[in-house]
């Protein structure tokens, strides 16, 4: 009698943490596509906050806290004021600091977008101030990105997230359209090799490469 109270036990608990799991990726999947979906400025904020609460409920999950993390440095380059835009910056980098305590260190891919969008955060922070911010965080972007790559040379996000950096640095300084170009193209087929079936295995940012792509080609 207790074994059969003990096993119908675990198969309710068994049942209930797939819901769980269902549950998840269907409220996080959603509220993802309905942030990178709009252009309302409100409603991205809305969703914004919306993946914080997720991140908040889902303590579990890196992936929570990643978006959201993401989605705070997305709604910084629309922010016209240093202060706003820093703001939501030092948000995403609590949220990515959540993400990487919680994701497998031992997961390579994990590891590897973890690190990209480290680097992200870093080109935005340089963004806010270039000229008084650039030799800092520009080192971090690039020792980020180098930890990426290492983790996973196939991330697209590594050579999406350079080529845009190239392409809005002076040519002067060693940047523009023509040496952006490259990395883009990289990035472009290991884009078109992506799963989007699965929202915890992220796969941002193949359309942006697509127009950063056109607008490189014209700045050739």
């Amino acid at each position: 009698m207790t074994k059969r109270i003990l096993f119908s036990l675990a198969l309710i608990m068994g049942i209930s943490g797939t819901l769980l799991a269902q549950d998840f990726k269907q409220t996080l999947g959603t509220t993802v596509g309905a942030f990178f979906g709009t252009k309302d400025r409100t409603e991205m904020i809305n969703q914004s906050n919306r993946l914080g609460l997720i991140a908040k409920k889902f303590k579990d999950e890196w992936t929570a806290s990643y978006y959201a993390a993401l989605s705070k440095i997305m709604l910084n380059y629309d922010e016209k004021e240093a202060a706003k835009k820093d703001a939501y910056l030092d948000e995403a980098e609590n949220f990515l600091n959540d993400a990487a305590d919680l994701s497998n260190k031992e997961d390579k891919i994990q590891q590897s977008e973890i690190y990209a969008l480290k680097a992200m955060l870093a080109n935005a922070r340089l963004g806010v101030e270039p000229m008084k911010r650039w030799q800092k965080y520009g080192k971090i972007f690039e020792e980020n990105l180098e930890l990426a790559k290492s983790n996973n040379a196939d991330n697209p996000r590594i050579y999406f997230l350079k080529g845009t950096s190239v392409l809005f640095t002076p040519k002067m300084f060693g940047g523009g359209g023509k040496k952006a170009m490259e990395y883009f193209q990289k990035a472009q087929p290991l884009f078109e090799k992506e799963s989007h079936d699965d929202i915890t295995k992220p796969f941002w940012g193949k359309e942006s490469n697509e127009m950063f792509m056109k607008q490189a080609e014209a700045d050739k």
